[in-house]
């Protein structure tokens, strides 16, 4: 058993075939599925879809590049919603800074205003954080330390591999370990992931982004789950079964869930 711990299953790319798209990773042992908040425009999408399947659970929040859509009064209205199991996609992004040097500090400043919102309505309504984090792991760390986000733990999503971030297992935090494990590339990855606490690993997609391999270059979906389950399972020398419910159990701790 998997669990695809963030999957945009509300992204338009699948619109036309979502049915087939969670029946083909039901029958590949995928039995959960947890669609982050990053765009607002697409809530309405993702609870529907909860709404209409058992096993789909779905976040509220705003990734750093949609920040100018946070809308705090919506997330607080579903956020009590009984399918909601955490506060996210949110953090930081410096990947994309664009500008003087002034207007770009005008935009990280920006960006942990609305990433300190969501750590506070985390806290408020007592829900793990989905944490985005690319380029700004000092800045980001700092956040979750000093606005105390281990009173709910969370996932760092799509985990960077820096190692400066493996002090917040201590904090409550997990590390979700997608698609880019499998990549050739992944160099710094495969050094850091022995070094994550077994009980705080996840096991994610990002689908429809990041494929593993040997799909990449196509979009990608919860069954390759399995991908990930088996590349991580060979390079902790796990057994793949004992690896699936480790990580399902890990699932289950964060977000409330059975």
């Amino acid at each position: 058993m998997i669990i695809d711990t963030h999957v945009h299953l509300d992204d338009n790319r699948y619109i036309n075939d979502l049915d087939e798209v969670l029946n083909r990773a039901r029958k590949g042992g995928v039995k959960r599925f947890i669609i982050p908040g990053a765009d607002p425009a697409n809530l309405e999408r993702a609870i529907m879809i909860a709404e209409s399947n058992s096993d789909v659970y779905f976040a509220v929040g705003v990734h750093p590049y949609d920040m100018d859509l946070f809308n705090m009064e919506d997330f607080e209205k579903n956020v009590k919603h009984e399918k909601c199991v955490a506060i996210g996609e949110c953090g930081l992004d410096y990947f994309r800074l664009e500008g003087t040097s002034e207007e770009k500090e005008i935009e990280k400043i920006r960006q942990k205003e609305i990433f300190i919102a969501q750590i506070e309505l985390a806290k408020k309504y007592k829900k793990p954080l989905i944490v985005h984090i690319r380029d700004a792991s000092r800045d980001s760390k700092e956040l979750l330390l000093k606005h105390n986000a281990k009173e709910v733990g969370g996932v760092l999503h799509c985990y960077n591999a820096d190692e400066e971030l493996l002090s917040l297992a201590n904090e409550g935090f997990y590390f979700g370990i997608g698609g880019v494990l499998t990549f050739k590339n992944a160099k710094k990855l495969l050094h850091v992931l022995p070094k994550i606490p077994l009980e705080k690993l996840l096991i994610e997609t990002d689908a429809p982004y990041l494929t593993p391999m040997p799909h990449r270059g196509e979009r990608n979906e919860p069954l390759y789950t399995t991908f990930v389950a088996k590349k991580m399972s060979e390079l902790l020398g796990i057994p793949l079964e004992n690896l699936e419910n480790l990580t399902t159990k890990n699932a289950f701790t964060l977000f409330d869930i059975s």
